[in-house]
């Protein structure tokens, strides 16, 4: 992928790439054949349904930090999906072409706007994910973020974490959810198992090592989770990165 007349960049399945209007876009398809072709999606929104649904959330769903705003921001340009980012786009593919009944447009409109509130999410999971120990002084999410990565190995008590942000336990989990898309325990769980994939590359760690290694205190539940995340057994998903 090339954009911003800088050096091109892997543009891979399962990521989307955010592109100014008149933005010149130039796509590489070096596996592409005439019979294996690739396809690229666009997705063209109109100023007027962005600046609404932003205006939208600004009023309805107002940043934990007075200085914080929804937006789009153009800087974090390139993004890998989440299964709700990519859910969303896959609704929109289907409505698109299956969707024969006047309420079409209804749909769409409604499923885009859905589109941009998983964009923003993702946008500041991914700014919080590389910069929180810079912010995590003016940015109580991104103090929350830092303290779960340091203690990721460890119990975390999440009911603790809203005392950690200075919020009370329903506002914390509220916003926590609306910023991110996601609930305090699902990051936490995401985060672990992200952890134990990394264990998991290394041939000597055993799944059992792995699990509890990442901070898991059942392996049961960590075998169910792992493939409900990931969508293979631990020991499956070791056994092909060793080979």
């Amino acid at each position: 992928m090339h954009l911003f007349g800088k050096q091109g960049f892997d543009y891979l399945p399962g990521e989307s790439v955010i592109v100014p209007p008149n933005e010149l876009m130039k796509i590489d398809f070096p596996e592409a054949e005439r019979d294996n072709p690739t396809q690229c999606i666009a997705l063209a929104i109109s100023q007027e349904q962005i600046q609404t649904t932003v205006a939208m959330l600004n009023v309805r769903f107002p940043k934990v930090e007075r200085n914080d705003c929804w937006h789009i921001d153009q800087e974090m340009f390139h993004l890998v999906n989440n299964q709700e980012l990519a859910d969303i786009i896959n609704r929109l593919i289907r409505i698109s072409i299956h969707e024969k009944n006047r309420e079409k447009d209804v749909l769409a409109g409604l499923a885009l706007r859905e589109l941009l509130v998983r964009l923003m999410q993702t946008q500041a999971r991914q700014l919080f994910e590389a910069n929180y120990v810079s912010l995590a002084t003016n940015y109580r999410f991104a103090h929350i973020i830092k303290y779960i990565k340091v203690s990721i190995r460890e119990k975390i008590d999440v009911d603790k974490l809203s005392d950690k942000a200075c919020m009370s336990r329903a506002s914390f989990f509220r916003k926590f959810k609306e910023e991110f898309g996601y609930t305090p325990a699902d990051y936490i769980l995401k985060e672990r198992i992200r952890l134990a994939k990394d264990y998991l590359r290394n041939p000597l760690n055993s799944v059992t090592q792995s699990c509890y290694m990442a901070g898991f205190q059942n392996l049961n539940y960590f075998i169910r989770a792992f493939k409900k995340e990931v969508g293979i057994t631990p020991k499956s998903f070791q056994q092909q990165k060793s080979h």
